[in-house]
């Protein structure tokens, strides 16, 4: 007889339990949108969500308590030109959110505490380098004012909020990328691509330190870095059935594990929950929530459970553990999406007799404080997020200073993002530079002087060209006012008695050196006659020039 023995674990036991209705939040115009995101970000203050909106691309931002039924007209987050793809709030500040869409532009925006009164249009900063659609953002754990987006162009930027600037840009993706993850201190970038690759880059140089075969379907793929190091994939076989992984850097090609789960085509998002090292496998299309726990011990990915829900979800967001309620064992909470327009909140727990605190279930977490500013980042520095303790329950972000953006004179602050035909536009082209105005300050760095000395010498040829100009004209109006009038009188007879007529009169124009003898009546005749004459004469002068001369 063999013995078997159970699997000691606290997480054996997770029950995912949906809210009300009324404690969910309902009439939402979720996008429509085919791209492959989650569609919704959440943080311990707000439920953002892309929705549909006529002209462009616009989410809704929710405070948590505002649930039930919203209103048509809730004001919106709608500065983008084209529909919102993806977006993601700021982990140290959660008023800020960035945002990436169809029109080439990320922006960053940042919500008052009470939320929207009104339609946001105005960001704190657009972000301009990508050429095509961006879809994918994502902000650095541990260093402040660091973001991450990947375009339909195949670039990863890495972008200075704080002065707006791309610092580092990658282009060793020969197609769009999938997903990208950052490792848990930030050091290494993990990416997956459509050419069927995952691969392990440094994120300061751009430089892959590693890359293999992730999944051999063709569709997409998603990765995601474990706190222990490890990688854990999801994506599909060559028939097309679900599969996820288990690999360990330096031996990417040989992973730890490869389990196929089902025939469905919708792709999986992985979520990860780094204090109880617990896997969330989210399906789009799908009605289920499938949850695994990862552990040093074969099999080394443990299923634990599956939520049921009868509707399929088109989008879900994850509660960061900072929002979670500590008082009812609540260890992540969901955000499902459904095509119906409900947003319905699903609540995963650890059944516990005890009110009191739980240690073991709610070790440290990361908290809102950055570990590093963005500039110790760049320079090379890497430092483990800060962590806060869970036990006074929910973390919000307190006394948190506006996002505030000094931006640097740069080539790409005068470069608008595309011409008409699609390529970059010379400086010489830009706005700026085009009109006629005095010559700014030279900026203190980042700009080549040869550049300065360019657009100075652009300006100065401007304004000598427009004052060229401005003496012709006055040369050909002297031109046109002194030219002889006379041969004009028999021509334009019948326009000068009409003028005379309707002319008020003209005692002012009378010539003091006329005779006494002649009439007033002819004298102002005779005057208001050769006035008109010479404005005749001075227009067919004009129309008879050349367009060049005008």
């Amino acid at each position: 007889m063999s013995f078997r023995a159970v699997r000691v674990s606290k997480f054996r036991h997770v029950y995912g339990q949906a809210m009300k209705r009324d404690q969910c939040y309902d009439n939402i115009r979720v996008s429509k949108s085919s791209w492959d995101s989650t569609f919704c970000a959440v943080n311990p203050k707000f439920l953002a969500i892309i929705v549909e909106s006529a002209g462009g691309g616009a989410f809704i931002v929710l405070p948590l308590a505002k649930v039930g039924r919203i209103n048509p007209d809730h004001p919106l987050v709608g500065g983008h030109k084209g529909p919102v793809l993806d977006i993601a709030w700021c982990p140290h500040n959660d008023n800020v959110i960035a945002s990436g869409s169809e029109d080439c532009v990320v922006k960053v925006w940042q919500v008052p505490d009470h939320g929207l009164s009104r339609t946001l249009t105005d960001p704190v900063v657009e972000l301009l380098y990508h050429q095509r659609r961006v879809g994918l953002v994502m902000w650095h754990p541990t260093a402040q004012n660091v973001l991450l987006t990947a375009g339909s162009d195949n670039l990863v930027v890495i972008w200075n909020v704080g002065t707006g600037e791309p610092t580092v840009v990658i282009d060793s993706h020969p197609d769009l990328v999938y997903s990208a993850c950052w490792n848990w201190e930030g050091s290494k970038l993990l990416t997956t691509c459509k050419d069927k690759k995952i691969r392990i880059i440094d994120p300061r140089n751009g430089n892959v330190d590693e890359e293999a075969i992730c999944h051999e379907g063709s569709k997409a793929t998603r990765a995601i870095y474990l706190r222990n190091g490890l990688v854990f994939t999801t994506g599909f076989s060559k028939m097309s059935e679900r599969q996820y992984s288990l690999r360990a850097p330096g031996h990417l090609n040989d992973p730890i594990v490869m389990v196929e789960l089902d025939t469905s085509n919708g792709v999986m998002f992985p979520l990860y929950d780094a204090d109880t090292n617990m896997v969330y496998l989210c399906g789009k299309g799908d009605s289920v929530i499938r949850y695994f726990e990862i552990t040093p011990e074969p099999p080394f990915v443990h299923y634990i459970n599956t939520f049921q829900t009868p509707d399929p979800q088109r989008g879900i967001g994850m509660m960061p553990k900072r929002g979670v309620d500590v008082t009812s064992c609540e260890i992540t909470r969901f955000f499902r999406l459904n095509n119906s327009g409900l947003c319905q909140v699903v609540s995963m727990t650890v059944p516990r007799k005890s009110e009191l605190f739980q240690e073991d279930l709610y070790p440290d977490t990361p908290g809102d404080v950055p570990a590093l500013s963005a500039e110790e980042w760049f320079a090379g520095k890497d430092e483990n997020p800060i962590l806060v303790s869970m036990r006074s329950g929910s973390q919000l972000s307190t006394n948190k200073q506006d996002l505030k953006v000094q931006k640097k004179h740069n080539v790409l602050s005068k470069m608008p993002p595309r011409s008409p035909s699609g390529s970059q536009s010379a400086i010489a082209d830009s706005p700026d530079s085009a009109t006629p105005q005095a010559p700014a300050s030279p900026p203190t760095s980042g700009v080549p002087t040869k550049v300065v000395e360019e657009l100075m010498d652009e300006i100065r040829r401007l304004k000598s060209l427009l004052v060229k100009h401005e003496k012709r004209i006055r040369a050909l109006e002297a031109r046109a006012a002194s030219s002889p009038s006379a041969d004009l009188n028999n021509s334009t007879g019948s326009a000068n008695t009409s003028l005379v007529a309707d002319s008020p009169p003209a005692t002012t124009a009378i010539n003091p050196q006329q005779p006494a003898t002649t009439g007033s009546g002819q004298l102002e005749n005779n005057h208001v006659t050769h006035d008109t004459n010479a404005n005749v004469a001075k227009t067919i002068a004009a129309e008879d020039m050349a367009p060049d001369e005008v």
